[in-house]
């Protein structure tokens, strides 16, 4: 850790040195200082903010688009849209670009209602009516206490305040793992979504390609001497420092970008450099170690099972079995549309080829050749590639 400060006092020294001023740096965009309601508002959006409190305590912040840019007001029947981001990202995933390239503003010019998730831990649900998020305890949690009680809690509320008994959902990465153990383990939840759209869908990562891989025998020991049991990956000043003060100089532009393309897989050729500001400015939103060690647990075996907290007594004490239970994909039945990406380091083909297999609703499978990680999110051309057929999807669903 010790790294980072003085990699970052260098290079306010060099730019210094090389006389970096306002007239070097690279134009700024507005929205890398606003939250979440503030960017939706930006681009003439309505657009609303709840609380939805967990059975285990922990408060989400949870956004909605009622309708497009041209209406006003919600109406009873618009279709229900659940869109759920993936590891260490936030609801700025579905507005994070401009309109026409943005998934939640197309999806509500569309005629949905839009509705958008923030995981325990990231950026926007940090808050717990009994635990500070300086404590230990607050971060106790995976994407098992994601999909057992985040997904649930959310759902239930957007199912209750809409008035409408079925929604649809859409989940990437990490979003499509807590969908697949919510809809195989909980048949009511299941009940209740219409169709199930993944984006980059991740079940097995045994052939992950990300750089980290190397890291994941050693990452436990490693990530508990740098973070202990808290979180990791969050923003905080020092990383709202890198993005307005160093990355923005146009001496360090490009290294700020070579960093963020490398951390989360997008293809330079598809992603809008003009608002790489924005984009560091949300990413990386934060998760807790225990679940990234989670995710390291899922490497190794090659399978989709429970945190194991490496403790037979503890493995009893949670799932009164030593080993923790697998997840069976097989039972969930959820109508599913699947999109892959042929470059994609961490939604492996080969592990998405093995997840094909396991789907018992499966109605359309689409691998995009170029396509890596956050090009589902990000990329320029998501919108001819995965978001005109999913909103096709839904029209011809409802009609």
């Amino acid at each position: 850790m010790w790294s980072l400060p003085v990699i970052t006092f260098w290079m306010l020294l060099t730019g210094i040195h090389n006389g970096d001023s306002l007239k070097n740096r690279v134009p700024k965009n507005p929205e890398a200082k606003m939250n979440l309601s503030q960017i939706i508002s930006y681009w003439g959006y309505s657009n609303e903010r709840y609380d939805v409190v967990t059975k285990d305590g922990y408060i989400l912040d949870l956004y909605r688009i009622p309708c497009g840019k041209e209406c006003f007001g919600t109406a009873p029947h618009r279709p229900v849209v659940y869109l759920q981001h993936g590891l260490s990202a936030s609801a700025f995933n579905w507005i994070g670009n401009l309109p026409s390239n943005s998934l939640a503003y197309m999806l509500a010019d569309a005629g949905c209602d839009v509705w958008m998730g923030n995981s325990r831990g990231s950026t926007w649900s940090r808050r717990h009516v009994s635990l500070s998020p300086n404590s230990e305890e607050f971060w106790a949690f995976s994407f098992d206490e994601m999909a057992n009680y985040d997904l649930p809690a959310t759902i239930d509320f957007i199912v209750k305040k809409t008035r409408q008994k079925e929604l649809y959902f859409l989940g990437h990465s990490q979003g499509t793992t807590i969908a697949f153990i919510s809809f195989s383990t909980n048949p009511k939840l299941a009940q209740r979504i219409k169709m199930f759209f993944g984006l980059a869908p991740v079940v097995s990562v045994k052939h992950i390609k990300s750089p980290p891989k190397k890291l994941f025998p050693f990452l436990e020991s490693l990530v508990k001497v740098l973070f202990h049991k808290k979180d990791i990956f969050s923003q905080n000043k020092f990383n709202q420092f890198l993005t307005n003060k160093i990355c923005n100089l146009q001496i360090f532009y490009w290294l700020c970008k070579s960093i963020f393309l490398s951390t989360y897989g997008s293809n330079q050729k598809n992603l809008n450099e003009s608002r790489l500001d924005i984009y560091m400015a949300n990413y990386p939103a934060g998760t807790s170690v225990q679940n990234l060690i989670h995710w390291s647990q899922l490497i190794i075996s090659g399978q989709l099972q429970a945190y194991d907290w490496q403790d037979p007594y503890l493995n009893i004490e949670h799932y009164n079995q030593v080993i923790p239970p697998l997840y069976n994909v097989t039972l969930m039945t959820v109508p599913t549309m699947l999109w892959s990406g042929g470059e994609d380091l961490v939604a492996d083909p080969l592990d998405v080829d093995s997840l094909l297999t396991n789907i018992s609703n499966l109605i359309f499978h689409k691998r995009i050749p170029n396509y890596n990680h956050m090009d589902f999110c990000m990329g320029m051309d998501a919108p001819q590639q995965v978001f005109h057929e999913l909103i096709n999807a839904i029209k011809k669903n409802i009609q």
